[in-house]
């Protein structure tokens, strides 16, 4: 199981590093998130949920820049986990809310609620 890192971690540098950037996740993180996205269950959720198999081969590739950055911090293998990243985050942020956030409390706010009364549904 990935463990979590703290913050002190992921602003250390590594030895014999100049550059203080971490991955945003560990590469544990990023394997275990494959392996959760190949497993039968998640599969038969997927397919259930969409009509569609899952897209794992993204984590793979995360884990394996995330390898690759661990051991030679390549440039190429930080910018292709950014990228991911972003990615990512712009795939979450993209979907609408399902509730309307309010501006102020309704007027009879502090109204003693009706329970005789039925309800509107």
């Amino acid at each position: 199981m990935a463990r979590p890192f703290t913050v002190q971690e992921q602003a250390r540098p590594m030895a014999g590093s100049a550059s203080p950037w971490r991955p945003p996740r560990v590469c544990d993180a990023y394997w275990s998130e494959f392996r959760h996205c190949k497993s039968l269950r998640h599969r038969f959720h997927h397919y259930y949920t969409y009509g569609t198999s899952p897209l794992c081969e993204q984590w793979k590739e995360d884990y394996d820049a995330c390898k690759e950055w661990e051991r030679t911090q390549s440039t190429h293998a930080k910018e292709c986990l950014q990228k991911s990243e972003r990615n990512r985050v712009s795939e979450q942020r993209k979907f609408t809310p399902v509730w309307e956030l309010r501006q102020s409390p309704p007027p009879d706010w502090h109204m003693p609620l009706n329970q005789d009364r039925p309800q509107d549904s």
